[in-house]
């Protein structure tokens, strides 16, 4: 960013002057549009750095939803297409000026003639194929065929350096594989193009070189001025955008771990208290709607004190991390576990009933007392649980109630002995 600006030190990249350029090329109302729509966009601006110079940026803007559905943060990438602009006004100006730009253009260009091509679309249409589209998905090697009516007429040698290619001989008569899904997808959408007379296109796609390297490129192609009609002249302009959309891939990735990491307890790997009151809350929402039943378990492991006091706090912990993988293993989409608090746990059964919740809680309950626990130092442990059970909407009308009603469902089993299994008495 400072390299764009054209700033010296990270001392400029200060939130006013940041936000004087952002203000000067008038993104703001594309950030507010994001933030409205909740969806990414992709805008272009004319923008000046600090010498004064004029450039062309392209903002990618996404949205970053918090907790509660609300746009919290944007994830914005900035990439400079001054030259892109540049050689897109070039190949619009005089014959001279476009060979001049053409060679040392700082951008790969690469000159196609797709004349023989569109011949051969109009030919398909005088036969009598209305829709191009379902007639090449329905005949693959008809996509294979039209690409090779487009010949390869110049190209730069910042083409040859994003191809790595390193002299001028054109491997197998062409730059692209052509046996990868991929390059089926990419020729499929040129040659709609080329059917639509389309002046103008610009797609992301990924290609794979002649030396097997994949990269992600930004491809523009445009019809050179006097070339309209006939299709002689059709310059593809391929701005290497892999770092981008790496650097995308990767904080998009970094962002996800971190929210998922804060809705998931450290020691069991569950979910947390703070997952099960959002989560909890949205499938009431949307249980009012559906009519559906949500019961909830709510279980603690007897004597557990027992085991700590005999065999350690860090054994405590291995205890509750194994018996947590009992738990989750006896869940399946879209029930899930809680770790609540120590050696208690919640299981939220969307859908189910209270009977369904009684198998759920019994085949839990016995398969934590069959299960030998392996702890350090050759110790192992049989451990045994209480559970209490509540219904949403029976036994409580929101989150609170029903979370309450499932937790003196357990006590009451606490209180009359343990290792067993209680219901929510309605008073």
């Amino acid at each position: 960013m400072l390299e764009m600006l054209s700033w010296q030190h990270a001392d400029s990249l200060k939130p006013a002057n940041l936000s004087d350029t952002m203000v000067s090329a008038g993104i703001f109302a594309d950030i507010q549009r994001c933030i409205d729509q909740k969806k990414p966009i992709i805008v272009d601006h004319p923008c000046t750095n600090h010498p004064g110079t004029p450039s062309h940026w392209r903002y990618y803007l996404s949205p970053i939803t918090g907790a509660d559905d609300r746009v919290d943060e944007l994830m914005v990438i900035v990439e400079d297409h001054t030259d892109l602009n540049i050689t897109e006004k070039a190949l619009r100006e005089s014959e001279m000026r476009y060979q001049q730009l053409f060679q040392s253009a700082p951008i790969a260009l690469i000159e196609r003639d797709a004349s023989l091509l569109k011949a051969y679309l109009k030919h398909l249409r005088d036969s009598g194929i209305s829709d191009l589209k379902m007639y090449l998905e329905q005949n693959p090697s008809q996509v294979h065929y039209c690409w090779s009516l487009i010949k390869t007429g110049n190209y730069n040698s910042a083409f040859l350096k994003l191809m790595g290619i390193s002299d001028r001989a054109v491997p197998g008569g062409d730059f692209f594989p052509a046996d990868s899904k991929q390059f089926w997808e990419m020729a499929r959408e040129i040659i709609l193009v080329v059917a639509e007379g389309q002046n103008t296109h610009e797609r992301e796609l990924p290609i794979v070189t002649p030396t097997g390297e994949s990269k992600f490129v930004l491809g523009k192609s445009l019809v050179v001025s006097g070339h309209e009609k006939t299709m002689e002249k059709v310059v593809v302009a391929l701005v290497d955008i892999s770092q981008r959309k790496q650097s995308e891939k990767a904080l998009r990735e970094s962002e996800q771990r971190f929210r998922e990491q804060a809705y998931r307890d450290n020691l069991t790997g569950l979910f947390n208290q703070r997952y099960l009151y959002k989560s909890l809350a949205d499938l009431i929402d949307s249980a009012q709607t559906t009519l559906t039943q949500i019961s909830l378990l709510f279980l603690d492991l007897d004597h557990f004190k027992t085991i700590v006091d005999t065999h350690g706090h860090l054994n405590g912990s291995r205890a509750i991390r194994k018996v947590a993988h009992t738990i989750n293993d006896c869940l399946e989409t879209p029930a899930y576990a809680v770790a609540f608090a120590g050696d208690e746990f919640v299981v939220v059964l969307p859908g189910m009933d209270q009977t369904q919740a009684v198998q759920k809680a019994t085949e839990i309950r016995s398969r934590i007392k069959e299960t030998v626990y392996e702890l350090e130092q050759g110790v192992e442990v049989m451990l045994q649980a209480s559970f209490g059970i509540a219904t949403w909407p029976k036994h409580g009308k929101e989150l609170n109630g029903l979370i309450a009603a499932a937790d003196q469902a357990l006590f009451s089993i606490k209180d009359a002995g343990k290792d067993g299994i209680g219901q929510y008495q309605t008073q």
